[in-house]
C-alpha cells in the first residue's frame, strides 16, 4: 500500500508506509539520567469555543497520555510550553491541569514537575510579578509536585536590568519549600522573552543566571536550558555548582548532550520526548548499561524529526506534537486548544508523518495511514 503525500513544491509523491512499528516495552525508571517529557494537552473537540476562549480540555485523554509516559519510566513535566502555556492554555486551565496531573501521579507512582509562571497577569510591577509567581508556586507545592520556575513574559517586560531578576528569583528561591528547576526559555520559543536575565548578550545573561543559582544552590535542583545551542549548554553545565543538574531542553542536539563527555552530561526535560516517549525510554535504558554507542544508535535517527517539528517559527512545534499523538492513537482527533492545529502547513504535516513512520513511532501503522489520508482529504488531496 502507498499513500500520496504533498511535497514542498506543490506536487504529490508516493510514500510506502512502514508495515510494523518499533517494538518497545514499558519499564522501570532510569538509573543514569533523570528524564522528563514535557507533555501536551488534549483539547475537547465537542466544546463550543473559539481560539481566544478559555481552553476546553479533554481531561480523560490528557491524563491517559500522562499514564502512557509514566508507564515507560519517564517523568512528566506538566503545564509547560508543550502544554500551550500562553498559547491557548491560561493560568486557570494550567492550575487545573497541575492539580489533576499531580493527583494522577500520586495514584500511579509517576514522577511529576510542574511549571510556575506569571501568566495570570499581562504586565505589572516587580512586586506584582513576584506575587503572581508566588500564587502559582503555592498551587504547585500544595499539589505535591516539584516546581519548575519558568521564564516570565511579565518580568521580561518589567525588569530594568539584571538586578531585578536577582531580586525576584532570590525572593522566590528563599521561600520555596523544596529545590526547584529553573527554566531558561530562549526567544525562539517565545519572542517576548528576548533579553531575559537582563541582557540580549547571552554571555552577560548567563552570568546573571549563574549568580542566581550560586546564591541559592541548596534551593536549585537543576536548570532547564532551551536555547538550541549545544556548546553554550555544555559551557554552562560545566560552570554549575556541585549538585545542581543541567536538564537539556535542546530539541536539536539532545542525543549528544544527554550522552555527555568526560566532564559531565545533561539530564533531559524535552518537548520532543512527548512523541518519542517509548523510543527515548528504550534508548536511556541502553545508556543505563553504559552503552553510549547503542544509545546514540537509537536516538540519533530521531533528530531529523525533531528538527522538522521545531523548525522556525519554533513556538509552533506543539502542532506537530499533537498531530503525531493523534496519528499514534493517543487521542481521537486532531484539534488543539486555541485552534493551533492550523499553525503548520499540509506539507509540514506530511513530512512529520513520514519521518515518524520511518522511525516506527506509530503502534498501529495502518491507523496512522488512514488518519493521514483523512487529513489530506480535508485539504483536497485525493488518494
Amino acid at each position: 500500500m502507498t499513500i500520496r503525500l504533498p511535497d514542498f513544491k506543490g506536487g504529490l509523491r508516493a510514500y510506502e508506509p512502514r508495515p510494523e512499528p518499533l517494538v518497545v516495552t514499558p519499564g522501570t525508571p532510569f538509573t543514569s539520567r533523570t528524564v522528563f517529557s514535557a507533555a501536551h494537552v488534549v483539547a475537547d473537540p465537542y466544546a463550543d469555543v473559539s481560539p481566544d476562549s478559555p481552553a476546553a480540555v479533554d481531561w480523560d485523554a490528557t491524563l491517559a497520555f500522562r499514564r502512557h509516559l509514566w508507564s515507560h519510566g519517564l517523568g512528566v513535566a506538566e503545564a509547560m510550553d508543550t502544554a500551550q502555556r500562553g498559547m491557548g492554555l491560561d493560568w486557570a486551565g494550567a492550575a487545573e491541569l497541575v492539580r489533576r496531573s499531580a493527583a494522577e501521579a500520586r495514584a500511579v507512582g509517576g514522577r511529576i514537575a510542574c511549571g510556575v509562571g506569571t501568566d495570570q497577569i499581562g504586565t505589572g510591577t516587580l512586586e506584582e510579578v513576584r506575587a503572581a509567581y508566588e500564587e502559582q508556586l503555592a498551587v504547585v507545592e500544595e499539589s505535591g509536585a516539584q516546581a519548575i520556575l519558568m521564564a516570565s513574559r511579565a518580568l521580561a517586560a518589567t525588569a530594568k536590568g539584571p538586578e531585578d531578576y536577582l531580586e525576584v528569583y532570590g525572593r522566590l528561591l528563599r521561600q520555596s519549600a523544596e529545590p526547584v528547576i529553573l527554566h531558561w526559555l530562549g526567544p525562539m520559543f517565545d519572542p517576548a522573552l528576548e533579553g531575559y536575565w537582563g541582557s540580549s548578550d547571552l554571555d552577560a545573561a548567563t552570568d546573571t543566571f549563574l549568580e542566581v543559582i550560586s546564591a541559592h544552590p541548596d534551593k536549585v535542583d537543576g536548570i532547564k536550558v532551551s536555547l538550541l545551542d549545544a556548546q553554550r549548554e555544555i559551557d554552562l553545565r560545566r560552570r554549575l555548582p556541585q549538585g545542581v543538574r543541567c536538564y537539556t531542553g535542546d530539541d536539536f542536539n539532545y542525543p549528544e548532550l544527554i550522552a555527555g563527555d568526560e566532564q559531565g552530561f545533561s539530564h533531559a526535560l524535552l518537548g520532543i520526548f512527548d512523541p518519542l516517549g517509548p523510543l527515548a525510554a528504550q534508548a536511556v535504558r541502553v545508556l543505563d548499561t553504559g552503552d553510549v554507542e547503542g544509545f546514540r544508535e537509537l536516538l540519533d535517527p530521531t533528530v531529523e524529526l525533531s528538527r522538522h517539528l521545531f523548525q522556525t517559527p519554533t513556538r509552533f512545534y506543539k502542532t506537530g506534537v499533537v498531530l503525531l499523538a493523534w496519528l499514534a492513537g493517543h487521542q481521537s482527533h486532531f484539534t488543539m486548544v486555541g485552534g493551533l492545529q492550523s499553525a503548520r502547513s499540509l506539507p509540514h504535516f506530511a513530512r512529520a508523518y513520514e519521518l515518524a513512520d520511518g522511525l516506527g513511532l506509530f503502534p498501529d501503522p495502518k491507523l496512522a495511514e488512514e488518519r493521514m489520508k483523512n487529513l489530506m482529504s480535508l485539504y483536497g488531496v485525493n488518494q
